[in-house]
């Protein structure tokens, strides 16, 4: 058997792949602010979406769960007191399965996101900061309205599931 040659990266034609993406460059100088998500998913394999308060940046639009992650923190411990303090949930870090990141730049700084799975939590889900929230199928996602950064995380989950 010949041996065969190996791929030249040369896409087919009228095919750019990664190279025809529309997305913008990354900005440089701005500084980088990690924040930690989650997608839980209840026994139907139903995604939590919960709608950010219209008074706050991007308000209004549906994300996952999560929040900042502070100075000293890990990324895990971040998700497990956002979870406990925003939704009345109890999560340990054994219960939480890394899944994807994203990478955007927004106009003031640039957004570092970690996207989390669990399955399990203890405790009755409850909106404590007055936040809508819905049980989403993977397929209708994209019937909410999501932040710039949280669109790339769609079709992950979409093919997860």
């Amino acid at each position: 058997m010949a041996p065969t040659e190996p791929d030249s990266g040369t896409p087919a034609e009228n095919e750019d792949g990664c190279f025809g993406a529309a997305v913008p460059p990354p900005r440089v100088g701005l500084p980088v602010v990690t924040v930690v998500a989650v997608a839980l998913l209840d026994a139907d394999s139903r995604i939590l979406l919960a709608q950010r308060p219209a008074h706050k940046h991007l308000g209004g639009l549906w994300e996952f769960p999560g929040g900042k992650v502070e100075p000293g923190e890990t990324p895990e411990a971040a998700l497990i007191r956002e979870l406990a303090e925003e939704l009345g949930v109890d999560i340990r870090a054994s219960c939480l399965a890394p899944l994807s990141f994203v990478s955007h730049s927004y106009e003031t700084f640039h957004l570092l996101m970690p996207l989390y799975v669990c399955r399990q939590w203890r405790g009755k889900l409850t909106a404590r900061e007055g936040q809508n929230l819905a049980w989403v199928r993977a397929q209708r996602l994209r019937d909410y309205p999501m932040p710039p950064a949280d669109e790339p995380l769609i079709p992950v989950l979409q093919d997860w599931l």
